[in-house]
């Protein structure tokens, strides 16, 4: 059983870390169901266990925490609908790519609820969206912009962190870091796109797509 639950308003990193390792060490002694925990965070940004300091080009900007998920540089804040991810892997096979790809593809199916066409890349974790409103690149191709996150961290098997999917946040906001030291390609958001897409919206279509991707909620 997955138990979903909510947080209203700006749930501060540190906090939201300390429930996420609580609830994990929890469910390692078999006292707490799986979790997907949905949420927002005020603008901040967060260094995986690959982040190089020379992609934080605006380090006075905004609250800056190192975490032990994977991946860079982050962005969070207002309008990105994070959703936390407390599964069991022991469970689920104790498989990192596998797992790594279900994330990824509960966010393409989440985002096809709203047309939107999500996308992989080798090399690339997280889901691209092609622009093929905006003008040709120098070599000649459509850009491509960032609209999700996956950053994981696993213990004894059980995952935490997550994705984050941007609905409407400020993407000014991202100037401050070279998102997941990656330079030559922008981010975006659904309402970004230019669809009237709201949080609420989205949490529908995250539910719905995790019982197709990972099974009964």
């Amino acid at each position: 059983m997955t138990e979903w639950t909510h947080s209203p308003g700006l749930v501060a990193y540190p906090d939201a870390v300390a429930e996420m390792e609580t609830h994990v060490d929890l469910m390692i002694s078999g006292r707490a169901d799986e979790r997907i925990w949905l949420l927002e965070h005020p603008p901040l940004y967060t260094a995986g266990t690959s982040a190089d300091v020379a992609d934080l080009t605006d380090p006075d900007r905004f609250p800056v925490y190192a975490t032990k998920r994977g991946g860079q540089y982050t962005y969070h804040g207002p309008g990105q609908r994070v959703a936390y991810a407390m599964l069991d892997l022991n469970k689920r096979g104790k498989d990192v790519r596998k797992f790594v790809w279900m994330l990824e593809e509960w966010v393409i199916r989440t985002l096809a609820e709203f047309n939107v066409v999500g996308e992989r890349r080798e090399g690339r974790v997280g889901v691209w969206v092609v622009r093929k409103d905006k003008p040709l690149n120098a070599l000649g191709q459509h850009p491509e912009d960032k609209i999700a996150a996956i950053g994981v961290r696993l213990r004894k098997w059980v995952s935490f962190h997550g994705i984050c999917i941007n609905v409407e946040p400020d993407l000014s906001h991202y100037d401050g870091i070279v998102p997941c030291g990656i330079a030559e390609h922008g981010v975006t958001s659904l309402v970004d796109l230019g669809l009237p897409v709201t949080l609420d919206d989205l949490d529908v279509a995250l539910k719905r797509a995790f019982g197709d991707v990972f099974g009964g909620c």
